[in-house]
């Protein structure tokens, strides 16, 4: 694996430099778009909504429109400001029970490997936070974002849980929920007879993802009877819609001021 981070954990006065590497993989299958008949591959381009114009990468700018009509266009220094506190740190804040913390909080997992030379504060950490049983609640940006993190032991070693801010939790105030319902005696001792009974311990390996093996499955078997041969070179797209004939136009247009300059 090669790592996607590499900066330090900042505990009080200790620095210890570390690589972060994803502890997940993604199950998407990477599909594409195809046109029905002949199969010309669908591509999506950066378009004017009022125009249809084919906008150049660098002539888009962010903003934010904080009322109809009103936007508010941000620069490179507004995000250089905002992240103004080094990219490359893990601060730990405090430390609480893990058990504390609700499970909606919880995003991704990430594990982090100390870099050579660190190995014996690393391993300090990892005994302190396994002895007190404790986690340590962090704070690091990665990718231009700022995230709050659970930074905790696990089997030896350090990894942080990526987790949602509280703001990001939307409330259940506005749902039906009803309460104050009394459950029948005898129908709440069978329902717990049926957990004891359906009772055991947590083996993730167990579980599968049926829903990608099924659609690799079908892929298999359609690639098996033999698949589909595009009617329409790909490097040529068909030109059916006026859209197309704009974004070419614009594109040559584009093109021709590039040579002029």
């Amino acid at each position: 694996m090669r790592p996607m981070w590499s900066g330090a954990i900042s505990f009080g006065l200790i620095y210890i430099p570390v690589n972060m590497y994803k502890a997940t993989e993604d199950r998407r299958l990477d599909l594409h778009l195809y046109r029905r008949g002949d199969l010309c591959p669908v591509q999506y381009a950066r378009v004017c909504k009022a125009t249809g114009e084919e906008i150049d990468a660098k002539d888009i700018v962010r903003g934010y429109e904080y009322e109809k009509g009103d936007i508010v266009v941000l620069h490179d220094k507004d995000f250089t400001r905002a992240y103004s506190r080094r990219t490359e740190t893990i601060e730990i804040l405090e430390f609480v029970d893990s058990s504390e913390i609700d499970s909606k909080y919880y995003q991704r997992p990430y594990y982090l490997e100390p870099e050579k030379g660190a190995e014996k504060v690393y391993f300090l950490l990892v005994e302190a936070l396994k002895k007190s049983k404790k986690a340590g609640i962090s704070r690091f940006v990665l990718k231009n974002l700022e995230h709050l993190g659970l930074l905790k032991e696990e089997k030896g070693m350090l990894i942080i849980n990526q987790m949602r801010f509280d703001s990001e939790i939307r409330r259940p105030d506005s749902l039906n929920i009803p309460t104050g319902k009394k459950v029948p005696a005898r129908e709440l001792d069978m329902a717990i007879q049926l957990i004891d009974h359906l009772s055991t311990s947590f083996a993730p390996e167990k579980f599968k993802d049926t829903y990608s093996q099924v659609l690799k499955k079908a892929i298999k078997h359609q690639a098996d009877k033999g698949a589909v041969r595009q009617k329409v070179p790909p490097q040529e797209p068909a030109e059916v819609i006026d859209i197309m004939s704009k974004l070419r136009q614009s594109l040559e247009e584009a093109k021709e001021r590039e040579n002029a300059s």
